[in-house]
């Protein structure tokens, strides 16, 4: 395969379906920086960065191999939603996480009104509903509900090529949220 040669989404995937050493170390190569970057705005370093993009490439190579998987959206949004987080995960196991990630601006202000049972159990079938919904449907929703950006903003940040594909998204995620909450 020619180094220089631009290599589709479809040609990607194909490659590490396939074992292509060619194309993982490619691609590897194309997407640490940005995760680099994250990492290193968030409390970590390079030897850090580089163990979480491993294990996040090792999920998305695994999560390949398997029959009934389909990626929905670019490799770039699927790495980058690993590794936020296994970051995440392992600031708080490191207990440094404070509360605030570069890529969160704000977090929902709760009232100081008591919670009563039926709201406590409503925000636990949210969280897990959440939990089981994945990546990146999870962060479509909280960049847009929670940290409230915009849906230009959420396109470039996850890799969609527009706005439009981005609200598309954040609809259909919206749907399987509501279908994971009702069941």
């Amino acid at each position: 395969m020619n180094q220089s040669k631009i290599l589709s989404e479809a040609a990607f995937i194909e490659g590490l379906r396939q074992d292509n050493r060619q194309v993982m170390n490619r691609l590897y190569k194309i997407h640490f920086p940005m995760v680099l970057h994250f990492i290193n705005s968030n409390s970590g370093t390079e030897d850090e960065a580089k163990d979480i993009y491993q294990e996040a490439f090792i999920i998305l190579y695994e999560n390949l191999q398997k029959t009934d998987f389909q990626l929905n959206c670019k490799i770039k949004t699927y790495i980058y939603s690993i590794c936020r987080r296994l970051w995440l995960k392992n600031l708080y196991v490191k207990s440094k996480f404070l509360g605030k990630i570069d890529d969160f601006e704000d977090f929902i202000i709760f009232d100081q009104e008591p919670i009563d049972d039926n709201s406590e159990i409503a925000f636990n079938q949210m969280e897990e509903a959440l939990t089981k919904l994945g990546e990146p449907c999870r962060s479509v929703l909280e960049d847009y509900y929670l940290n409230k950006l915009s849906m230009n903003q959420i396109a470039e940040k996850m890799g969609y090529t527009n706005a439009d594909n981005a609200k598309t998204q954040k609809y259909k995620c919206l749907n399987r949220l509501k279908k994971l909450m009702t069941s």
